[in-house]
């Protein structure tokens, strides 16, 4: 595998991708069902991307719906060999401050009832999580962020919750002992689905407000929210642009392009036909290898 295509997920406030050349929309059904929106693959100083907005394009798509397993497999079958998620957080540390960057490297999961996994029901794997996001495509989109700009915060933890609604104070204050450092709506399962597609991936979280743990402070708003978020998707459009520049000439291989290799536990022999139908894009490569 020796060009690199970045996938981009574009959460609240990035629905399209400036500076797409030779732009086209490709509709891609899924066995998940269908994705946020088509995909639109192009190139960005010679390099290719394809982008898919979370939300949909007019934002008509909340956090407990969106089919992150369709979102992650159509990527995939666009032809993505990285996966590079952009999302609103709300800060809950007094340093990371509204307008900022943090490039998250771990998670905590406090989401309910989304699917989780493109595996079961006749085919069974365990991906591990023990460290969530790819450091080369992390680190490539920090230093680009601060070329954009940005000022980029290296490694946090993000609290994934379930929304549509906010954080009460109690909850936000209790994520502060847990040591999360932003809270979101959006990362999980998204990162576990990652995991299992083989897409080494990274999240640049765009800090749009504090959450309601300050003494004194008013609830998050999200008149002021938007406000800050529009001007974040300017500066993760250049960023997109400086990776693209910052990219290596060829993508060597990464150790988690292979990771179903030691995942898959189901003998060949005893995989449900139809299960191994769906994995076709997520899993086929590994599917493919796997010894009669």
């Amino acid at each position: 595998m020796a060009e690199w295509c970045i996938g981009v997920l574009g959460g609240s406030g990035l629905y399209e991708l400036a500076g797409l050349e030779d732009a086209e929309q490709l509709s891609l059904p899924t066995p998940w069902g269908a994705p946020s929106a088509p995909v639109t693959r192009g190139r960005i100083g010679g390099r290719r991307f394809v982008f898919l907005p979370r939300h949909g394009a007019g934002h008509g798509i909340g956090p407990s719906q969106v089919n992150a397993r369709a979102n992650v497999d159509a990527l995939k079958r666009a032809g993505a060999t990285d996966l590079l998620a952009i999302s609103a957080v709300g800060s809950l540390r007094e340093e990371l401050v509204p307008g900022e960057f943090v490039l998250v490297d771990q998670f905590v999961d406090r989401t309910r009832g989304r699917p989780s996994s493109f595996f079961g029901d006749g085919i069974v794997a365990h991906v591990s999580m023990a460290d969530p996001v790819c450091p080369r495509l992390s680190g490539l989109a920090g230093e680009a962020a601060r070329q954009a700009g940005a000022k980029a915060h290296d490694g946090g933890t993000y609290l994934a919750m379930e929304g549509p609604q906010f954080s009460t104070r109690a909850e936000s204050r209790l994520y502060r002992q847990w040591g999360c450092d932003v809270i979101g709506m959006t990362a999980m399962p998204e990162a576990k689905l990652a995991r299992e597609a083989e897409l080494p991936y990274a999240l640049v979280a765009m800090v749009t407000d504090y959450d309601c743990w300050r003494d004194g402070q008013a609830a998050v708003e999200v008149e002021s929210v938007l406000a800050t978020m529009r001007a974040n998707a300017k500066a993760a459009a250049r960023m997109l642009v400086a990776l693209a520049a910052a990219l290596p000439e060829r993508r060597e291989a990464s150790q988690l392009d292979t990771v179903l290799d030691y995942a898959i536990v189901t003998p060949p022999a005893e995989r449900d036909a139809r299960a191994c139908e769906r994995l076709d894009a997520v899993a086929g490569r590994a599917l493919r290898s796997a010894p009669a």
